[in-house]
């Protein structure tokens, strides 16, 4: 059952969808209040001008102003909206189930809109009369194509970059390698480097290069030309042996096996860096080291998290896809390989933005002939990871499902690891379209943390608000002077109104404070001890 759904629990589904129906029936109130919309909406009353989706672009061209499109628009619109109050504010629904059905419900109306289909397109069908029919033969070209990859994007589509030829390029050397991580050192770029090194842990469900793209957008050339020394894990892509490889294991191999090593080459502490789950997993790690209940080598001077969430109480609309009927799904679906396949997790990454990942696409390529110009990002994201069995179940029961480590059950070594134990100062940023670590989810660690946080807001999304290098066209971030010890809370709406915006990318404001957070004497650049392989090291490459 799990394969025929790609691992959504229809059981999670019906019980959604029946607990809002039977609460719906038993609302009389808001049972008047969809009618009296629906009314207005039909025209018998006042029109109603129906309330754009933020972000809503799909009607923004002029065509869509002439008739009938207008109306068609106009119409689909409504019928959002009408939606939207039919499936939220209805009293008694759980809010987990209330949020299932109006994911389905928008999921669904999507399928409908009139920018989906050829003749109900003004700029589908005004492209295929200015090219006299072109483009609709190579929409057709492209579907054909399409489909003989099965949905897969064309192999030639991110050709043009290929790891170590083009991204991560950054000259480095591999100095240390266990079997989940390799650690890479970075030759560094300036005379004089801060004593205090670097070490970036990805989150294992992605390859590290996004974080070492091209030359230009290379947070780790930035990083190094600023004269930091800086290592990166290099997660090992799991095979079905490795099925049992657990939460312990990623902890264990992947954080504190790398600060020992970068603390025998280095004898400093660390800036420690996580993104996206790496940072869940160092914000552990960092909460076992100030804990001072457990022996393992290396100090951490601060720790910068990067997207990275540690109180899944609102994970945003992944939560959608994660409660008890889901996982034993997931599960059941894993079981088989021992593994959850990239292409599944892309895929609920997709419909989470269905609406530019999927149908924006199918219009733009199916409908008028353009194929996406590749870049960077997109091969990067479409260079996908696995996950093993025992993790990925671990990770989603006792962070998503449980919330263990905000509520302080998460153990180490049978020992509890609690945010608050982290001594060292934090540098958090959260990003401003953030459909998996939504950004008022990322704030929260206020509420956990008694060392003192500097948080940033960044625009952009999940990957494009972190890969922000200076000079970015459109990209601006909020953060606000540090608050000493013992003020008062904030609240993620305040925050936001009082934060001060500065235009360009964040990256200058978080290596100034990695500057003053490091000692004031620059010193001489460590020597590359003897490596196991150039950059960017075998474990990147596994297919």
């Amino acid at each position: 059952m799990a394969k025929i759904t790609g691992g959504v629990s229809p059981i999670a589904m019906s019980l959604a969808f029946q607990d809002w129906l039977l609460h719906l029936a038993t609302s009389p109130g808001k049972q008047m209040e969809l009618l009296d919309l629906a009314i207005k909406m039909s025209g018998d009353l006042a029109p109603v001008a129906p309330e754009r989706r933020e972000g809503e672009n799909r009607f923004s061209a002029p065509e869509w102003s002439a008739w009938p499109f207008n109306a068609l628009s106009h119409a689909f619109l409504q019928t959002e909206q009408f939606w939207r109050e039919a499936t939220t504010g209805v009293r008694g629904v759980s809010a987990h189930h209330a949020d299932v059905v109006s994911f389905t419900a928008r999921q669904l109306l999507d399928v409908a809109s009139p920018s989906n289909y050829f003749w109900t397109n003004p700029e589908v069908l005004h492209k295929a009369y200015e090219t006299q029919g072109q483009s609709v033969l190579q929409g057709w070209a492209n579907w054909m194509q399409d489909l003989g990859g099965r949905g897969q994007a064309p192999k030639d589509e991110h050709s043009a970059y290929e790891v170590g030829r083009n991204v991560a390029v950054t000259p480095g050397k591999v100095v240390y390698r266990n079997e989940l991580v390799e650690l890479i050192q970075y030759k560094p770029q300036t005379a004089k480097v801060y004593r205090e090194p670097v070490l970036i842990i990805p989150s294992w469900i992605m390859k590290y290069y996004i974080l070492d793209l091209s030359p230009h957008n290379s947070m780790v050339r930035y990083l190094v030309e600023q004269g930091h020394t800086v290592y990166m894990a290099s997660w090992r892509n799991p095979v079905a042996a490795d099925r049992d490889l657990g939460m312990d294991d990623y902890l264990r191999h992947g954080v504190f096996d790398t600060v020992r090593e970068v603390d025998r080459l280095t004898g400093q502490p660390i800036h420690a860096v996580g993104y996206c789950l790496g940072g869940t997993l160092l914000a552990i790690a960092a909460a076992v080291y100030g804990s001072g209940r457990h022996r393992h080598a290396g100090k951490l001077k601060s720790v910068s998290l990067l997207a990275a969430q540690t109180d899944f109480s609102d994970p945003g609309e992944l939560g959608l896809f994660i409660d008890h009927s889901e996982l034993a799904f997931l599960d059941a679906m894993m079981w088989q390989h021992g593994y959850l396949d990239g292409s599944q997790m892309a895929g609920s990454f997709r419909l989470l933005n269905s609406r530019d990942m999927i149908w924006s696409r199918i219009m733009r390529e199916y409908l008028m002939g353009q194929r996406n110009i590749p870049n960077d990002l997109m091969a990067w994201n479409a260079d996908t990871t696995r996950m093993p069995y025992r993790m990925h179940s671990e990770y989603l029961k006792h962070l998503f499902l449980d919330n263990d480590l905000a509520e302080g059950r998460y153990c180490v070594d049978g020992k509890a690891a609690a945010i608050s134990d982290i001594k060292a100062p934090m540098y958090v940023v959260g990003t401003g379209r953030d459909h998996v670590s939504p950004w008022k989810s990322v704030y929260k660690i206020h509420l956990m943390a008694d060392a003192p946080v500097d948080f940033v807001l960044a625009s952009g999304g999940h990957n494009a608000g972190i890969v922000c290098e200076p000079g970015h066209a459109n990209r601006s971030f909020k953060s606000m002077a540090h608050r000493p010890p013992g003020s008062h809370f904030l609240s993620p709406e305040e925050w936001q109104q009082t934060a001060e915006v500065t235009e360009g990318s964040w990256w200058p404001h978080w290596h100034a404070w990695l500057a003053r957070h490091s000692a004031p004497e620059l010193a001489a650049p460590p020597k590359m001890p003897k490596a196991l392989c150039d950059a960017p090291g075998q474990y990147v490459l596994g297919k």
